[in-house]
């Protein structure tokens, strides 16, 4: 997620920035960006306990589920080959 920032600057701080970021060849606004987050580092998360952790598999594994292909999609190899090969040998009209 980002967000959008509007920053009013002293014209001796505005220039050294710009400058360096000319001096790297990247967008002033990126490079700004940039110096701002690492000051700003992203906090780490804290270790789930064990209750959290399961809790966490369980919501994740809440979204598993079955799907039935059906012999038209069979994931059998044997059938694929077989469906491979009649649609490579067919000449489908042209000749």
């Amino acid at each position: 997620m980002q967000q959008t920032l509007t920053l009013q600057l002293d014209d001796r701080v505005f220039a050294v920035i710009q400058q360096q970021a000319e001096n790297l060849g990247i967008p002033l606004e990126e490079f700004a960006a940039s110096l701002l987050a690492q000051q700003f580092p992203p906090v780490p998360q804290p270790d789930l306990t064990g209750m959290e952790n399961n809790l966490a598999k369980a919501n994740f594994e809440r979204h598993f589920g079955r799907l039935h292909l059906g012999s038209a999609i069979a994931v059998d190899n044997e059938s694929i080959d077989e469906d491979l090969a009649q649609e490579y040998s067919d000449s489908h009209g042209d000749l």
